[in-house]
């Protein structure tokens, strides 16, 4: 089953996501801080991080250098309400950059298009 990392400050979010994701038959990791990401990539190795750029306690942004400075080839998809961080050098980076939604499409095909390439590393054994 196909691990994805949900890092999202707002509970009502975190949860929304994380049942819409379950019902897509991904294994969701949910975790509603940013200073706890490495240390849980580390020990549940997802295939996929969604991350919010505004956390309550550390910029989005700094976790994904944390992250591409751990795994380089692990997929980020950030995943705001903010369009203006588009333009920020930091934000590209990122494999992905998705708009906060109330209709999950978007995100969740996001998800699937790393969760593929993934998959097709792994067959070709790379």
């Amino acid at each position: 089953m196909n691990k994805i990392l949900v890092v999202e400050d707002e509970k009502n979010l975190l949860k929304l996501y994380t049942s819409e994701l379950e019902d897509e038959g991904y294994s969701v990791i949910p975790l509603n801080n940013g200073k706890d990401v490495l240390k849980n990539i580390k020990a549940s190795e997802p295939q996929v991080v969604v991350l919010d750029i505004l956390l309550d306690d550390i910029e989005g942004l700094e976790v994904l250098e944390q992250i591409k400075n751990y795994d380089l080839n692990l997929p980020v998809i950030l995943n705001t309400a903010y369009s203006t961080y588009k333009a920020n050098f930091s934000t590209w980076i990122a494999d992905e950059y998705v708009l906060k939604s109330p209709d999950l499409t978007e995100l969740k095909s996001a998800i699937k298009k790393y969760v593929n390439i993934n998959e097709s590393l792994q067959e070709q054994g790379c």
